[in-house]
């Protein structure tokens, strides 16, 4: 059985109660509401899809230091068998190679998560926003909104903040 969000079910409380209600500013909270609800929505997608790729760069840079490794211990075999074979300098070479994959798989892994975080305080902030938009209805009291106002600009910064990492990441990787 999926459990039910508390913003989603605090945000449609907040609709139904603006479309019964004879004050106007109800229906502004509301609207604020809904589009904080879909920063919320956007910033959690997208915050998903930079924790799945730091995932499976964290994955390839894992294979690759494996990998390095086992070119590591067949020179050590091979040192030991024939010291002087040309292959060891080979070996050595492709372990280079293979440090520089495996430290770039690593560097976008934690790129990766970096941005994750920020679009997760972006998530965090939008839904305390919703929640303090609710309070606003359910108390009456319009400041409350100027609070929950305050929330949802600091969650559209953060938002803001994640798009503009994911874009120089972009332009970091080609």
């Amino acid at each position: 059985m999926e459990e039910e969000d508390p913003t989603e079910k605090a945000h449609e409380d907040l609709h139904e109660e603006a479309e019964h209600s004879k004050e106007p500013w109800i229906g502004r909270v509301a609207l604020t509401a809904a589009l904080l609800a879909a920063l919320a929505a956007i910033s959690s997608s997208i915050s998903a899809h930079h924790e799945s790729e730091g995932i499976l760069e964290q994955i390839r840079a894992s294979d690759k230091w494996a990998y390095y490794q086992a070119k590591g211990i067949k020179a050590d075999i091979l040192k030991s068998l024939k010291p002087d074979s040309p292959d060891i300098h080979r070996y050595a070479d492709e372990q280079k190679e293979i440090r520089a994959e495996a430290t770039a798989a690593q560097d976008s892994s934690h790129a990766h998560m970096r941005i994750h975080q920020v679009f997760a305080r972006a998530v965090t902030f939008s839904q305390i926003a919703i929640a303090i938009a609710a309070i606003t209805v359910l108390t009456r009291r319009q400041w409350f909104w100027a609070v929950a106002l305050g929330f949802g600009a600091v969650g559209l910064a953060f938002c803001a903040y994640g798009l503009s990492l994911t874009y120089s990441m972009r332009e970091l990787l080609g």
